[in-house]
């Protein structure tokens, strides 16, 4: 861990039932729910909250779609304005982000009206976004795992093995601050483990949150 984040000792393995009824024991009844999934870069947050939308049948946007070419950080208010907003009225979404209307990147974010929209990315559960949501995931990982994902992650989609360690070394100068001064994992009800030591098949490692010195 880093030295802000306070590790988990205990943790509890759920097969996908009892992980649904766990999310769905933290959400209200019978409104509209905002669920964000933070951790860190190559921590395993995509891959969960990809899973977590298909088991509750949700909405699902990455801020890496927001924040490309535009900020790696500062895209909170874009992402309330153009996404959240919006979903919150019950309309469909169809969003350019700012950098793929500069790049000409084809296509949209896409987010048809649903009761449940869950938001993931690093930065996904800071204190202003939290402040409007139902549900703060932390993705608690081992540092030198999700770099070693990462970086495989970037060689994977053609990058050199010099240039990954680069970019890598480039986001972390703006990532590692924000995540120390903003401390998502004190927000969040529930804990999730990105980096197991040993997988267990069908099952998801969690614990209660949140997670304070």
């Amino acid at each position: 861990m880093h030295a802000e984040e306070p590790p988990v000792s205990l943790w509890e393995a759920l097969d996908d039932v009892e992980l649904t009824a766990r999310v769905r024991a933290l959400l209200p009844a019978e409104k509209p729910a905002l669920v964000l999934v933070d951790g860190r870069s190559g921590g395993g947050k995509s891959t969960f909250a990809e899973r977590l939308s298909q088991l509750l049948g949700s909405a699902l946007v990455h801020s890496d779609d927001i924040a490309w070419y535009h900020d790696p950080i500062h895209w909170a208010d874009i992402l309330v304005d153009s996404v959240i907003a919006p979903w919150r009225r019950g309309d469909a979404i169809h969003f350019r982000p700012p950098g793929w209307v500069a790049r000409d990147r084809p296509g949209a974010v896409e987010v048809p009206p649903n009761p449940v929209l869950i938001v993931e990315g690093v930065g996904a559960g800071r204190s202003g976004l939290a402040a409007g949501a139902e549900l703060v995931v932390w993705v608690q990982s081992d540092r030198a795992e999700a770099r070693r994902r990462g970086l495989a992650r970037d060689v994977e989609f053609g990058r050199t093995p010099e240039e990954a360690e680069a970019v890598w070394d480039e986001w972390m100068r703006a990532e590692e601050p924000f995540l120390a001064n903003d401390q998502p994992w004190t927000r969040a009800s529930l804990v999730v483990n990105g980096t197991p030591p040993t997988a267990i098949p069908a099952h998801t490692l969690v614990a209660p949150g949140p997670l304070n010195d």
